[in-house]
């Protein structure tokens, strides 16, 4: 069986400022559920390929100490 129940799309405000912006936002929310927060998972050293880094900056970050300064 189809939903034929339509409602009317909200008038588009191309002239609207950030007020009126953040008032569609609000109303849009409830629309989409936001997925549940998790730690980033650490990345193993054998995944990165490419990454340079110039002698200057290795110098720099070898003199710093582990928690940085």
């Amino acid at each position: 069986m189809t939903n034929l129940k339509v409602s009317a799309p909200a008038p588009a405000d191309l002239e609207g400022d950030l007020a009126s912006l953040r008032g569609d936002c609000a109303r849009m929310a409830p629309h989409w559920a936001a997925p549940d927060r998790s730690a980033p998972r650490p990345v193993p050293p054998s995944h990165l390929h490419g990454v340079t880094v110039p002698a200057t900056s290795a110098r720099l970050l070898e003199g710093m100490s582990d928690y940085g300064d």
